[in-house]
């Protein structure tokens, strides 16, 4: 009898230790495991250095999402009393942000489990943090691995398990636990179109035929007369961000400004927003570095927006600490350009900065790629699928001369587009009689891209 008891009470003290244990350990509310890891595809190599020194985003959820998304709905029916009155940052963290309170035990629990808190704002949301592994795996209870990738000659390493917290709430993310997807620009070299269709780099023909620029190409002023012509609107008193994973030379875009024979009036700043280098980037394995994307944005956007009163290039290594300072810097950017794909892991961990944007009168623009059409097996154009953005395709433009007026326009054979390949539900503005139909065949359930048009 003793010996049952004895027994039972043994039971009892190992159930309410289970549930005492799972009372404090918070989850993470998004998906943090890599799919290969997940499946077994990824063979594992050995655990990750416990000294190595890693550096996160951590994230924090919006209050009231059913408030949010009643609101953001009201703010763009022209029936209703609060259409287009936009909020400011400051506004919308007072009713949809984190309380201060659980932005400062955040603060607090990092460094409490030895981290480094080196940026981030409540505004945006996020607590910068930097520390070894070995504080990571205790912070967040999870182990951290290295792997083989499935599908490219590299290793990465990613958490054995989805993270938890000892705090009181739970967070909605935590980037930088992984390096399972690296970033990439949208834009594709003359080599790599070759390579894709089977051709000769020097046989690769280009596009523009009608441009004021060498061989015929287009500069940024020559999208304006073709698309907007000789009005007067500049883009004055509008503010442009750019998102990017490198940096740049700026020197680059001076060069093209003086051997094209313009000058530009903007002010342009470069921001890191997490300590990344503002530097142009040099691949490893390469002896120069490359900023070709980063260039051509800025003078496509110049070009066409000569007026711009600022023009700002966010860069880092942590897609949320990008998107965390576009929707809390000062000024606010209210158009915001993005030629980059990767693949999160879980690509709602960025809807809550998107549908912010939405709220504030920010518009964010991504491109859907130069790999043609969208499908599983090829090339993930994520965010240019997000539901939460505009997804912008390429087209062939002819103009009436060099710098001359718009004349013709085809879609062009590699711009991204279809029916989104990570399944995201197909928004709102889709649903709406006629914009679905048998010409286009787009789909009734997904998203379909892109949403808009241009000269690629």
């Amino acid at each position: 009898m003793i010996r049952k008891i004895g027994l039972l009470l043994l039971t009892v003290i190992a159930i309410l230790s289970i549930v005492i244990t799972n009372s404090e350990a918070q989850v993470v509310l998004t998906r943090h495991v890599p799919e290969a890891i997940g499946t077994g595809e990824a063979e594992p190599i050995g655990r990750l250095p416990s000294t190595q020194v890693m550096q996160l985003n951590i994230v924090l959820p919006l209050r009231d999402q059913a408030g949010l998304d009643s609101f953001l709905t009201s703010l763009y029916d022209p029936a209703s009393p609060s259409y287009r009155y936009f909020l400011t940052v400051q506004e919308f963290t007072q009713r949809f942000g984190p309380s201060e309170q659980n932005y400062d035990a955040v603060v607090s629990f990092a460094k409490a489990n030895g981290f480094a808190v080196v940026g981030g704002t409540r505004n945006a949301r996020d607590v910068q943090i930097k520390g070894p592994v070995s504080a990571v795996e205790s912070a967040f209870h999870v182990t951290m691995w290295t792997y083989q990738h499935p599908t490219q000659n590299r290793t990465f390493y990613g958490p054995d398990r989805e993270p938890t917290t000892n705090l009181p709430f739970p967070l909605w993310h935590i980037s930088g636990l992984d390096n399972y997807s690296i970033p990439h620009p949208m834009i594709i070299s003359k080599r790599e179109y070759a390579k894709a269709h089977g051709i000769m780099p020097e046989d690769v023909a280009p596009n523009a035929t009608t441009g004021s620029g060498p061989s015929n190409s287009f500069l940024g002023s020559d999208m304006r007369a073709a698309y907007y012509g000789g009005t007067a609107l500049t883009g004055a008193g509008q503010n442009l961000g750019l998102f990017a994973f490198h940096g740049t030379d700026l020197n680059d875009l001076n060069t093209y400004f003086k051997n094209v024979g313009q000058t530009n009036n903007v002010p342009i700043t470069l921001l890191s927003t997490d300590g990344t280098s503002t530097a142009c980037y040099t691949q490893p394995g390469d002896t120069i570095c490359n900023d070709t994307e980063e260039t051509l944005d800025m003078t496509q956007a110049i070009g066409m927006a000569p007026g711009l009163s600022s023009l700002v290039m966010y860069i880092g290594s942590s897609d949320t600490a990008i998107l965390g300072a576009m929707v809390s810097h000062d000024p606010l950017p209210t158009t915001i350009g993005c030629s980059w794909r990767w693949t999160p892991v879980d690509p709602s961990a960025l809807d809550p900065y998107f549908e912010q944007m939405a709220l504030q009168g920010q518009t964010f623009f991504a491109a859907s790629g130069d790999y043609g059409s969208w499908s599983p097996d090829n090339i993930n154009p994520w965010p240019a699928d997000d539901a939460n953005i505009v997804s912008v395709g390429g087209t062939d433009l002819i103009t009436a001369s060099a710098g001359g007026p718009w004349q013709s326009e085809t879609a062009w054979e590699a711009s991204g587009g279809g029916i989104s390949p990570n399944e995201i539900p197909i928004p709102s503005w889709q649903q709406l009689p006629g914009v679905i139909n048998a010409t286009n065949e787009g789909s009734t359930t997904l998203r379909n891209g892109p949403d808009v048009s241009a000269n690629a």
